[in-house]
C-alpha cells in the first residue's frame, strides 16, 4: 500500500517574494529621498510644474495618484485574498493574533492624532493618516537585520500590515468618498458582477478579468467613489484555484497575476508614487507650523501610537492564551517589529491627499509628520532589533 501524494501548494508569494518586497522598500527609500532633495533645491520649480502637467484632462500627479496606485490596490488585493484564503491568514488561529494588532494598531493613532486635533474640524478629516503601515518599506528596514530576526517575525509584520491595508480600504471607501453618481457606480457595479460570474463559470484566462476590470476602474473613477478601490474589489474576483490539475504549471490565475505585478509594482509604481508625492519644500514651512497639530499628530500617531497598539495586542493576547508567542522570537524583537509598523509613508501619504486634498496646505504639513514618524520608526526599530537576541526570551 502505498501513500498517498501530499496536497500540491503553490508557494506563498510572501515566502517566495521576501527578497522582492523588501528591495522595493530600499528602491522606495531613495525616491523619498530623491523627492526631498529635489523639492529642496533649485530644481523645485520644475519638480512641481512636472507633476501638474496636463494630460487627457488630469494633471500627472493625478494619474499617478488614481491610476497607477490603481494598480498597486490590485495587487493588495490579490495578496488579501490569497492570504485569508490560502495562506498565513486562512485559519482563525493564524488570524487572531496579527488580527488584533493591526486593529489596535489602527486605533491607537487614530486617537492620537485627533487628541492634537479634534478641536479643529478643518485638521479632523486627517484621523485615519497614521492608520497603516508600509510593507514594502518596512520589510526593506527588517531585511537589513538578516538571520537576526527571526522568520517567524516577517511573517508577522507582513500579516500585520496586509489587515492594516484592508482596513485602510475600508476606511478610504466609508470615509473618503465623495458624492456618488449612482449611474456610473451602477455600470462599475454590473462589470463586478459579469467578473464574478467568470469566476463561477471557472473561467481561468486572465484576458477577460482585466479587460473588464479596466471599464470597472473607469467607471469606478467618474462614480465619485476613489478609482483604486477598483483594484481591489477586481482582485476579490480572480479565481483562485489550488492543486496540480490547474493550469500547468500548477499556478491559479490568481498566483500568475501576482506573480506578475509584485515586481512592476514593488519595482516602478510604488517608488513612483513616493517620489511624486513625497517631495515637500521645508524651507517654505515655518516651524511654528512644523510644530502644528497635523505634523505632531501624524507623527506621534505613527511612532507611538503603532508600537503601543501593536505590540499592547500583542502582549495581552499572549498573556492570556488566546495566541501563541512568534517562534524563536523575543519579547524585544516584538517590540521591535511592533515600533517598526510605525513606517506609515506610502499608505499615509496616499491617505493624507485624500483627507486634505492634493497640493492643500495641510497636505504638505501632513507629509512633514508622515516623513517624521516613519523615519523615528524605522530608525528605532532597526536600533532595537539590531542589538536584540534570538536565543533570549523576556
Amino acid at each position: 500500500m502505498t501513500n498517498a501524494a501530499p496536497r500540491w501548494r503553490p508557494a506563498s508569494t510572501l515566502r517566495q517574494f521576501l527578497a522582492t518586497e523588501a528591495a522595493g522598500g530600499y528602491i522606495l527609500m531613495a525616491a523619498a529621498a530623491a523627492a526631498l532633495i529635489v523639492a529642496n533645491s533649485p530644481l523645485s520649480g520644475f519638480y512641481a510644474h512636472t507633476l501638474h502637467i496636463e494630460f487627457a484632462g488630469h494633471s500627472l500627479l493625478h494619474w499617478v495618484n488614481d491610476g497607477l496606485m490603481a494598480v498597486f490596490f490590485l495587487l493588495i488585493g490579490l495578496e488579501v485574498k490569497r492570504e485569508l484564503i490560502d495562506g498565513e491568514l486562512a485559519t482563525n488561529a493564524r488570524r487572531i493574533l496579527p488580527g488584533a494588532a493591526a486593529i489596535a494598531g489602527m486605533a491607537v493613532p487614530a486617537l492620537i492624532y485627533l487628541a492634537f486635533n479634534y478641536q479643529d474640524p478643518a485638521h479632523r478629516d486627517g484621523w485615519a493618516i497614521p492608520a497603516a503601515t508600509d510593507i514594502a518599506f518596512a520589510l526593506g528596514v527588517l531585511a537589513l537585520l538578516g538571520s537576526r530576526v527571526p522568520g517567524s517575525l516577517k511573517i508577522l509584520l507582513t500579516a500585520i500590515a496586509i489587515i492594516d491595508d484592508l482596513g485602510a480600504i475600508i476606511i478610504i471607501a466609508v470615509a473618503y468618498t465623495a458624492k456618488l453618481d449612482f449611474l456610473d457606480l451602477g455600470l462599475a457595479c454590473a462589470g463586478l458582477l459579469v467578473l464574478v460570474g467568470l469566476n463561477r463559470f471557472k473561467v481561468t484566462a486572465l484576458a477577460p478579468y482585466l479587460i473588464i476590470g479596466v471599464f470597472v476602474w473607469y467607471e469606478t473613477l467618474l462614480s465619485g467613489v476613489h478609482a483604486t478601490l477598483a483594484g481591489v474589489a477586481v482582485a476579490l474576483t480572480i479565481p483562485l484555484r489550488t492543486g496540480a490539475h490547474h493550469g500547468a504549471d500548477g499556478h491559479s490565475p490568481l498566483h500568475k497575476l501576482e506573480h506578475a505585478l509584485a515586481p512592476i509594482v514593488a519595482f516602478a509604481i510604488v517608488p513612483i508614487f513616493g517620489f511624486a508625492n513625497a517631495g515637500v519644500s521645508l524651507l517654505d514651512i515655518a516651524p511654528s507650523t512644523a510644530l502644528g497639530g497635523v505634523p505632531v499628530g501624524v507623527a506621534l500617531g505613527l511612532f507611538l501610537g503603532k508600537q503601543l497598539g501593536v505590540f499592547g495586542a500583542i502582549w495581552v493576547m499572549v498573556k492570556l492564551d488566546y495566541a501563541d508567542m512568534p517562534v524563536d522570537a523575543t519579547w524585544r524583537q516584538i517590540y521591535g517589529v511592533a515600533i517598526l509598523c510605525g513606517i506609515g509613508f506610502t499608505m499615509s501619504l496616499f491617505i493624507a491627499a485624500l483627507a486634505f486634498g492634493q497640493g492643500s496646505a495641510e497636505n504638505e504639513i501632513a507629509k512633514i509628520g508622515i516623513l517624521a514618524g516613519s523615519f523615528m520608526s524605522a530608525l528605532t526599530g532597526w536600533a532595537l532589533l539590531a542589538g536584540s537576541s534570538r536565543d533570549r526570551r523576556g
